[in-house]
């Protein structure tokens, strides 16, 4: 797969929520994902699962990209996520790299920023290699 929005298809939740797809390498991922109300919790605010979903995906095709020679594939092992302001209109942008690439897990850092460029959550996963 060489296209970004190749990989993210390959989700079918991921396409549900309308990610979008903005770029990736091995060293960064990013996509990002419209503010929309039936996607928020009270007051306007993107609802804090949605934006763990979006972190979950951006950092399992940041995983993809950094799998050992022969691994089939990735999955989530556990999630971390600091959240520190609400998005109430734009985008939440994602971007994810890893910190760690090693033979049965991936540890992935997830920056969601809004469309100011403030920092909205902080996410850590850790992803198996299968």
């Amino acid at each position: 797969m060489t296209d970004t929005a190749e990989l993210f298809e390959t989700m079918p939740f991921a396409q549900r929520l309308g990610i979008e797809a903005l770029s990736h390498a091995p060293e960064l991922v990013r996509s990002r994902l419209a503010w929309d109300a039936s996607l928020c919790t009270l007051g306007g605010v993107l609802h804090g699962g949605v934006l763990m979903s979006l972190a979950d995906a951006t950092g399992a095709v940041c995983a993809f990209l950094n799998l050992p020679s022969g691994a089939t594939g990735t999955t989530t092992l556990e999630s971390k996520t600091n959240f520190l302001r609400g998005v109430r209109s734009g985008h939440a942008v994602a971007s994810s790299r890893p910190l760690h690439a090693g033979r049965r897990v991936v540890v992935v850092e997830t920056e969601i920023h809004d469309d100011e460029g403030k920092l909205v959550a902080k996410v850590t996963q850790t992803q198996a290699v299968l």
